[in-house]
């Protein structure tokens, strides 16, 4: 492939990141967000067309993926790239890497609903897709006329940061999916997971504390918080705590593995499936007890603390993801009330 292709990519790209951004930028405007924003939305978004043509150059063409070398092909105009993508997943629907390239590709090109449904594809291939989850999620913003995150895209963001905790993308969507909510404390505390991930003292790390800022202040504009009404006004909620024994039943013990791990979670019995506290540990160290508290949750107002009750389980995943998969091991305590002082019994007996 000549330099001269990668050139017109690049400013192929270039231009797609402009007129897809431009959409968020204008809602930043009319949210009163601030022009530090705008650099944090680039800078992010900047690492999808990088991600996209190192691929590209990965994998190469359509015509590769068939097992004829670039070489012996004149080069391929970007459209004819495509064309032939298009006529190889038709032969090798189940090929989730040149879905994912056709995603990518798609939102370059200023083709939301195409990308949204390459991403849908890969999600049916990968239902765990961290980066299919955050593609899904922007792609659909992006097709809404209020550009507003909610709904399936608010799960998926939801899913993705809780498969991928550090994943700046996914971090800085579901942000702005809280603060268009209203949600502005949890706006917040999202935004600062992304901190510690940036360079101190760099554009993006002072966009990122602007936006923190103004989130902050909207959340202390808001009336005091309606659990104040359970007790008497000004009085602090007390923090929360269960503890938890966990044991293996004899009969599974053949099915444990090397390197396995095990999640003990709380969450609500009816609401987001994302737990209140969750601790981890290496399967290993069982039987294990632990304390689930409120300093384990994810989000500041999403904790223990903010239930009377929640579903207490246990979990051994074979693959280290904190979502179920078929033949992880399991076991629960039902739901049980968080003020509990008694110790909970956990017998992890089942297979997923």
């Amino acid at each position: 492939m000549k330099i001269a292709f990668y050139m017109i990519a690049a400013v192929m790209i270039a231009v797609a990141l402009a007129v897809l951004l431009l959409p968020m930028v204008r809602q930043g405007r009319r949210d009163g967000s601030s022009r530090g924003v705008f650099a944090l939305v680039l800078a992010i978004a900047f690492a999808l067309p990088l991600a996209t043509l190192g691929l590209y150059l990965l994998v190469g063409t359509p015509r590769a993926l068939n097992g004829v070398t670039a070489e012996a092909q004149p080069p391929l105009t970007m459209q004819q790239a495509i064309t032939e993508l298009h006529a190889h997943l038709a032969q090798q629907p189940d090929d989730l890497q040149a879905w994912l390239l056709l995603a990518q590709t798609s939102a370059l090109q200023h083709k939301p609903a195409d990308a949204r449904d390459a991403y849908g594809h890969v999600l049916k291939l990968d239902p765990n897709n961290a980066d299919a989850m955050i593609g899904w999620a922007e792609n659909d913003s992006v097709l809404r006329s209020d550009h507003m995150i909610e709904g399936r895209a608010l799960t998926l963001l939801k899913r993705a940061v809780l498969l991928q905790p550090d994943s700046q993308r996914g971090l800085w969507l579901l942000g702005i999916g809280n603060f268009q909510h209203g949600q502005y404390r949890e706006a917040a505390a999202t935004w600062r997971l992304l901190q510690p991930q940036l360079e101190p003292g760099s554009k993006v790390a002072k966009a990122i504390a602007e936006q923190i800022a103004i989130a902050d202040k909207r959340a202390a504009s808001e009336p005091a918080s309606a659990s104040s009404s359970t007790g008497t006004p000004g009085t602090a909620v007390p923090a929360a705590s269960l503890q938890v024994h966990v044991t293996l039943a004899p009969a599974l013990t053949s099915k444990l593995r090397a390197g396995d791990t095990l999640y003990v979670y709380a969450r609500a019995p009816q609401g987001p499936p994302m737990p209140l506290a969750v601790a981890k540990l290496a399967a290993s160290q069982l039987p294990a007890t632990v304390t689930l508290d409120d300093a384990m949750a994810m989000r500041p107002s999403f904790k223990l603390s903010s239930e009377s009750e929640v579903f207490v389980g246990a979990r051994i995943s074979h693959s280290g993801q904190p979502i179920a998969q078929p033949g992880d091991l399991e076991g629960n305590a039902g739901v049980v009330a968080v003020d509990s002082k008694a110790p909970i019994n956990i017998r992890i007996d089942k297979v997923h």
